[in-house]
């Protein structure tokens, strides 16, 4: 999709973060933009901050944990604009899940928004999209920790993996309909995403407070000191928009993270020479 101007993008997770930087630069492209999230007082602070792009940009609530809930919201983006092209699937949430805690409440609240959240959004706008013929793309957000694992026992790795995979998968199948898919894998950024306990349903129970002498304590620490000093939101969205014109699948941010890449992939291939030989 090399033309954005003109054209409608849906994005959840849009109120704050890499959502809200999507929106913004989506807006700067010349589309039309509908900003989807649970936090309604933010969702409509995020509107308000975009309103000098024009009457373009337009929100709606939207749990992605709830297939009806993003039925409804895709219904709603086609009401408003007419036909949508752009979906990001961007929606995400952390919760901790080392081997001393495993908590079921953290692992299905993080598995239904992070990877269910995701095939809620291809599942509720791919018939549309197919439907009207003009092309488009679904941009799905993982992260690093989709390529690389060093976080324990962690739901939110494992469903980054999945987006990895579900997107590896979704992509050849679409091409010939002439519909993208990118998966989104960036490292620190700083976001809130260290705070998305604050928009936790009820139906996933309380999380429960770590030690703070505990080594996990110490992990979610440095993580949130990281994510303070991160990549600026806008420079992630720069790059999925290039990557969305350009039809890339993997969206990368980070160049320093490369040397972990390749020592994961040399290990792969280190084991796959052993059963070679043998």
């Amino acid at each position: 999709m090399r033309q954005l101007a003109g054209k409608t993008a849906f994005v959840t997770g849009g109120a704050s973060g890499i959502g809200l930087a999507l929106g913004r630069a989506f807006a700067q492209a010349g589309m039309k933009v509908m900003l989807a999230d649970i936090e309604a007082d933010a969702l409509a602070a995020a509107v308000e901050s975009l309103e000098n792009f024009g009457p373009g940009v337009r929100s709606v609530i939207c749990d992605v944990a709830d297939p009806v809930s993003v039925e409804r919201a895709a219904a709603a983006s086609c009401e408003v604009f007419g036909n949508v092209h752009v979906v990001c699937n961007n929606a995400g949430v952390a919760a901790g899940g080392g081997i001393d805690n495993i908590s079921l409440d953290n692992w299905r609240w993080v598995l239904d928004v992070n990877l269910m959240g995701v095939l809620h959004g291809v599942r509720s706008f791919l018939p549309h999209i197919r439907g009207h013929g003009e092309g488009g793309h679904f941009v799905n957000t993982a992260s690093m920790a989709g390529m690389i694992s060093g976080m324990g026992l962690s739901p939110y790795t494992a469903t980054k993996y999945a987006v990895v995979a579900m997107s590896e998968g979704l992509r050849p199948q679409l091409q010939p309909l002439g519909i993208g898919v990118s998966v989104l894998c960036p490292h620190f950024v700083r976001t809130k995403i260290g705070e998305s306990g604050r928009n936790r349903p009820e139906r996933y129970g309380q999380a429960q407070p770590l030690d703070p002498n505990s080594p996990a304590a110490a992990v979610v620490a440095d993580i949130s000191r990281q994510i303070a000093a991160g990549l600026d939101p806008a420079d992630v969205a720069g790059r999925v928009v290039n990557a969305i014109r350009a039809d890339e699948l993997y969206i990368f941010t980070h160049p320093n993270m490369r040397e972990i890449v390749d020592g994961r992939f040399a290990a792969i291939e280190a084991a796959m020479d052993q059963v070679t030989a043998s």
